[in-house]
């Protein structure tokens, strides 16, 4: 069981590599080690995945229904922006969802402004480098708290 699952979509393997002046030059290891130490911090487990394969994103995210995922921090990539599939996918889920980008995609290329993800997410973080993800990571867990505050 894990309490947080971290969602790496399409490219994001390439970090460090893919064009530093907007991701920077940290590397998917990086991220994934400092997710790994506020995790810690947090006191919470943390599953990492990372594909560029949609359909394998996809099923990801249906196990979640059953693995004991209690929120998801995703940054999808490039299928923010047009995957139908994904956003179904994590609709079906009653767990707050936080959308994640390295980049302030709102200063980008138009195509970038539109998320189709952020209909199915509680928000979303941009533009602050691999700091988004864990501004993400905060966001998700606080809003557990929040609901595992809440009377039932």
């Amino acid at each position: 069981m894990h309490d947080y699952l971290i969602l790496h979509g399409v490219n994001l393997n390439m970090f460090g590599r893919r064009d530093p002046a907007h991701y920077g030059t940290c590397t998917l290891d990086d991220i994934n080690r400092d997710l790994h130490a506020l995790a810690a911090e947090l006191n919470v487990r943390l599953d990492i995945f990372q594909t560029n394969d949609e359909g394998r994103m996809v099923e990801r995210i249906h196990a979640a229904l059953d693995d004991g995922t209690r929120g998801i921090v995703i940054n999808a990539g490039a299928w923010t922006h047009y995957s139908y599939a994904i956003m179904d996918a994590l609709g079906m889920l009653s767990l707050p969802v936080v959308e994640v980008h390295m980049s302030n995609v709102h200063a980008r290329e138009a195509f970038r402004h539109e998320s189709v993800l952020s209909r199915v997410s509680a928000g979303s973080v941009a533009g602050f480098g691999s700091m988004s993800y864990l501004l993400g990571l905060r966001a998700v867990h606080h809003l557990v708290s929040v609901r595992s505050a809440l009377p039932h």
